[in-house]
Parts: C-alpha cells; structure tokens; sequence
C-alpha cells in the first residue's frame, strides 16, 4: 500500500467502507412474495384437480414397463422420457450420460430336497453371481446372529437370515431389512457358506419376493444370493425346525460388462433468474419384476405434471424449474452421483432440491435443510402446504436418494415426506404395478411439489446451496 501513497488515515477510512459493505453482504432473511404466495395458492387447487401425473405415470408403466438399468427397456424409458418433456411443452430437453457395470437376471429356482421335497419362491439379489448350490440350510434370526458366527462354521451350508422387516409410516424398517441385504451375502461367505437366502425385506405377506441391490465386500469371492418371499421363509422356517433341511438353489444371472444410461432432463425456464435452478425429480429405472409404478414411475410422474402446471401459471417463477429423471438408482445413485459431479462447480446456482422416490402414498410432512435466515420462507412454504395435510417438521427427514450425492456437496434440499405405511408391501415385487396407485393420492404429491418447486423457485434470497462439504441426514 505504501508504494501507492496511501495514507494511515485513508487506509482506515477504506477498511471501515470494506467492513460495512462486507456487512451488508452477509446473507440476508429469504422471504416469498405475497404474489408468488397467491399463484402458488391457486396452483394447488389446478393440481389437486388434474389428472396429468398419473397419466404420466400411466404412460410410463404401460408403453415401457419394467426399466431394468442397462436393459433395451431402459433405452425406451430414456426415448419415452425424452418425448414426453417435449410432448408437455417444456422449454428446454436434454441426456447427460450415465455409465454403470450391467446386471442380468435370466433364471431362478429354488426347492427344498428329501422327504418334504417342495419348490421354493424367490429372486436372484441384484449383484449375485449365477451357480447351482446345494447344502443344508443353517437359519439365523437377523443378521447380527449370522455375523457373531466363527470363520469356516458354515462349510457346506446355505446361510438364511430370517428376519421380518417391522411395518412404519417412515420406512425406518427399512434400514435393518435392507442391511441384510446389503451385508448379509458377505458375512455368509466368510462364515464359508456356499449360497445366502434371506426373508424379503418387506412387510407383505405374499408369496411375492423383492429384489434389490446387495454388496460383496473387496476380497471376497460372491456366492448365490437370493430373497425368498415372506411365507416360502416362513415355509422353509418351519421345515429347518423339524430337523435338518437340504435346499437346492439355481440362479442365472450376474454381470454383463458395461452400459450407458442417461439421466433426462427437462426445464420450465424462469423469467428473471433462468439460469438459477431449483431440482425436482425421481428415478427413470426399475427392478424387472414388476412394471415400477411406486418404484419409481410415480416420482417421474409427479415431478413432470408439477413443473408443466407451473410452466401453465399466470405468473412465472423467477427462476427455472429442472426436472430430472434420473439413471440407475437402484443398483447404486449412478444418476445422482453422475448429476452432481458434473454441476458441483454450479452448487451455488440450485436454489434448493429435493426427489420423490417413495411412492405415491399421500405426502404428510415437509422439512428442509434452510438455514436460519432462510426459515421465513421456509415456513412461508410450509403454510402454503397446510391445506394439503402436510404438517412443517423442522429438523427431520433427509434428501432423497439421488440428490444425497449432491447435498453432500452442498445443495440445499426438502424432504417432503410420503406416507409409506404399505409401500415395502410392493418395494421391488412382481406387484408394483399401476393399480397400487391412488390417483386422488398422487394429485396431492402433484400439487405439493407444485407449490414447493413455484414458491422456492419466486424466492427472494437463496436457501443456502453453496460449494462445501456436508454429511447430510439420511432420508
């Protein structure tokens, strides 16, 4: 400074306009215009009242069904999706791509050997190797009981974790039925099991399996890995305590090399700030079993009709509504992960996130990650989704799936929660299909995302997105 000439007294009088203009910088409170608050108040009512999300959905289910990542059905949904954003007017459509390892399943068969000799109903576990195993089968009651067990134990066995997934409006039963999923395989094997069975994680009582992705940890060489549906594990519980029970299990399927996917994306464009983006989508790809209509052909659905009846309002948003379709969720956040590596560097330009993949059941509660001076506007929101029966609960829930990926780099998200009570009833079964949708149920997820995506997107001031490194809260 000196070598400018500056002045002690000059230099001062600089630093104290720098402090104060840093000042005034500091974030300040984000509110919601009473227009926007009106628009979005009559959006909710045109939402409640049409019928665009579950003819999407429909749409969806019916000309592609099944949308197994990596299939040549998963290649039509990125057409179907493609198509459908341009049929419903959105300004702006486009493919990001998506590559992933690509799992097949062929075959599966399963039966109970000896002098009870009877079939077995069940699924090959996305991940399993194909083989032909034969052994008796050694029952433990959850899977901590499988991993308390010493090294080598279970030579020669097929290791079956019986454990039944609890029934929660939240899902949280998810959490341990899916770790033996996802762990179950692996700690079989160093038990020196030659195949892994497991109960469903569901809360059905029919003889319908779920699938889903499991794990083999590094190192280890994968066995068979199957889910049996909640009466055949009941079956063959019953049977392994009568005595000894062999079981003979086929599966063909596993790893096929490489595929491409796409996450599709389509924009309704704002007026003032078109290049800042609030997100809302679901995932494009399903299991193979059924025709993925919660799972997640609803959440594809929705978040399409919310932004195209917001795109139809009198009055436009500042900013621009994304909506994505996302690749791959299922066999791991492909999508998610693919989607927020490419727009890390614009972390700060996403108003606010947030991914409907639970279902269709009617959404009860919204929440965010707002910060402080972001909390009037959040409740702003929150108030606007009142009339819907969806109650504000600050502090609970985390982002969807696909957008974890994202917030952990920084985006700001909403969770705005759906009543899950019989959603693992159909999660990753033959039976989720078209039917288990309620279309009055799915108007109200229209219409609340409506109101979200319209009055985050009218904003004046941000919701707190910004390039960093966070943990955020599980969904």
């Amino acid at each position: 400074m000196r070598r400018l000439g500056m002045r002690a007294p000059l230099w001062a009088a600089m630093a104290a306009v720098l402090f104060v203009g840093s000042a005034v910088a500091a974030p300040r409170e984000t509110r919601i215009p009473q227009a926007a608050i009106d628009a979005a108040a009559e959006l909710r009512e045109r939402a409640l009242a049409s019928d665009l999300g579950y003819k999407i959905t429909e749409s969806l289910t019916t000309q592609v069904g099944p949308r197994l990542a990596g299939s040549e059905a998963d290649a039509r949904a990125v057409a179907w999706a493609q198509a459908k954003f341009r049929e419903l007017g959105f300004d702006k459509v486009w493919l990001e791509p998506v590559t992933f390892p690509k799992w097949e399943r062929r075959s599966e068969y399963a039966q109970v050997l000896g002098a009870n000799a009877q079939p077995l109903t069940l699924t090959a576990l996305g991940g399993s190797p194909a083989g032909t195993v034969e052994g008796e089968v050694a029952r433990f009651a959850d899977l901590a009981a499988l991993e308390a067990v010493p090294a080598g134990s279970l030579a020669g066995k097929i290791a079956f974790v019986d454990f039944a997934m609890p029934r929660a409006k939240d899902g949280a039963g998810y959490g341990p039925g899916g770790r033996v999923r996802s762990r179950g395989p692996s700690a079989a094997i160093r038990a020196g099991a030659s195949g892994f069975l497991m109960r469903s994680a569901g809360t059905d009582s029919h003889r319908m399996p779920h699938t889903g992705i499991t794990r083999f940890d590094d190192g280890l060489k994968p066995i068979p890995s199957a889910a049996l549906s909640a009466p055949d594990a009941a079956q063959l519980s019953r049977l392994a305590a009568l005595g000894p029970t062999r079981v003979r299990v086929a599966l063909d399927c596993g790893w096929d090399g490489e595929a491409t996917s796409h996450n599709v994306i389509g924009e309704i464009r704002g007026k003032s700030k078109p290049d800042e983006v609030v997100i809302i989508g679901g995932h494009l790809d399903s299991w193979d079993l059924g025709t993925g209509a919660i799972d997640d052909g609803a959440g594809v659905g929705l978040t399409m009709a919310a932004a195209k009846l917001i795109g139809q309002s009198k009055l436009r948003p500042a900013r621009t509504i994304r909506v994505i379709a996302f690749a791959n969720e299922e066999q791991g956040l492909y999508g998610g992960k693919a989607y927020a590596a490419k727009h890390a560097a614009d972390v700060a330009k996403h108003q606010i996130g947030a991914e409907s993949d639970f279902g269709a059941g009617r959404i009860y509660a919204y929440s965010s990650s707002a910060p402080d001076y972001a909390k009037t506007a959040d409740a702003q929101i929150a108030q606007a989704l009142a009339p819907l029966g969806i109650e504000h609960t600050p502090g609970k829930g985390g982002p969807g799936p696909d957008i974890s990926p994202f917030a952990a780099g920084g985006l700001a998200w909403a969770r705005l929660a759906q009543d899950g009570t019989d959603y693992f009833d159909y999660h990753h079964t033959p039976d989720d299909t078209l039917d288990k949708i309620d279309p009055k149920a799915l108007a109200q997820n229209v219409a609340a995302y409506a109101v979200f995506a319209y009055l985050a997107a009218s904003a004046d001031g941000d919701f707190g997105s910004a390039a960093k490194k966070v943990t955020p809260p599980e969904e």
